[in-house]
């Protein structure tokens, strides 16, 4: 998949005039990155797409103009893009309730290992998990992981040729599956291994 180059980003008077259009465009197709996991949990699946406009908000909001910054913001960002084996995600654990919050990361230690997605057939995929810092300790979980499901080349053309699609946590305290993904999402997800 391609990853995010200088000439790929707007100028901020160019963002700004077109910021409603593509806001409502990323909107739109988030909608179909987004796979809630149980009450809890949603996994949102990374791209191109969702990067840039990451990137493109983060230079409106903080004004940056100078190459070499948004140099920098390129490297911190394009390595959560897709390579076509793969599914870059950003998995959140929700629980508005602070104090319910911090009791529930202390019971979710690990789970960030035990997310899986399986396309029918095949055993599942787990995830390599946090590549870029720990975000777990042996007290609590982080509520936000960055993880990345790698798939064989037979997983893919199954996914291609209709299999379906699951996802999994097994962890003992957040047992929850999305069974099957919605085939907009997975028709969405397959654009990943292009």
């Amino acid at each position: 998949m391609k990853k995010i180059a200088l000439a790929d980003l707007l100028s901020l008077e160019a963002y700004e005039a077109q910021r409603p259009v593509i806001r409502q465009a990323i909107m739109d197709h988030k909608k179909t990155r987004r796979v809630p996991l149980g009450p809890n949990a949603t996994l949102h699946f990374e791209d191109y797409m969702v990067m840039r406009y990451q990137i493109m908000e983060l230079i409106r909001a903080e004004k940056i103009t100078a190459d070499e910054e948004l140099e920098g913001e390129l490297e911190a960002y394009n390595p959560l893009i897709p390579d076509g084996k793969n599914l870059k995600v950003t998995f959140m654990l929700e629980y508005p309730d602070e104090a319910e919050r911090k009791e529930r990361l202390r019971q979710l230690t690990g789970i960030e290992e035990l997310i899986s997605i399986r396309i029918a057939g095949y055993d599942p995929v787990y995830p390599i998990a946090n590549e870029d810092l720990p975000r777990s300790t042996e007290e609590k979980t982080s509520a936000v992981h960055f993880l990345r499901f790698e798939f064989t080349d037979d997983m893919i053309e199954a996914a291609k040729n209709g299999a379906s699609w699951s996802i999994r946590s097994e962890h003992l305290n957040y047992q929850h599956a999305t069974d099957p993904v919605a085939p907009e999402i997975a028709e969405s997800l397959l654009r990943d291994f292009a």
